[in-house]
């Protein structure tokens, strides 16, 4: 590897790093925020429902963001190795495209439940979240199915 190549590499991982490490704060921070929330609502004697909900969505992208971060940190800081093979990039895929998949489901659950609190007519934006979640399950099935001759 030449000069130019080797900065170019330690760039991507001091980026990449820092990337990481600032996604990891910022979940934490969301989820510590969620937390706090519903502590308040508890010794505030305020809507506990609410506080309950608004945290469980904080807590579910918190969740989603520091998968995304760590996802990152190991990828790209920590095993990034040059090229990387068909099989390794196709693992990598899936394993993104499964932290994806869980936190969209996740949070179309949550809007569902506070959308059913309020209005049903609200319903609908939730739902097609869902549908969405549920088309990147089938989505990566189909990739899976359609690259499984290269994984061997």
């Amino acid at each position: 590897m030449n000069r130019i190549q080797c900065f170019a590499d330690r760039m991507g991982r001091v980026v990449y790093g820092l990337s990481g490490l600032s996604l990891a704060l910022i979940s934490l921070t969301m989820m510590a925020v969620g937390l706090w929330g519903i502590w308040l609502s508890v010794h505030e004697k305020t809507l506990l429902v609410k506080a309950l909900l608004d945290g469980i969505g904080l807590m579910v992208i918190g969740m989603a963001v520091f998968d995304v971060s760590k996802f990152l940190l190991e990828e790209e800081v920590l095993h990034n190795s040059g090229t990387k093979s068909p099989s390794k990039q196709r693992e990598t895929l899936i394993k993104f495209l499964v932290i994806i998949a869980i936190a969209v489901s996740l949070e179309a659950l949550v809007f569902i439940f506070d959308a059913g609190k309020k209005e049903i007519s609200h319903l609908i934006y939730p739902t097609f979240l869902l549908v969405a979640a549920v088309l990147v399950v089938i989505g990566l099935g189909v990739y899976q199915k359609l690259t499984q001759d290269e994984a061997k």
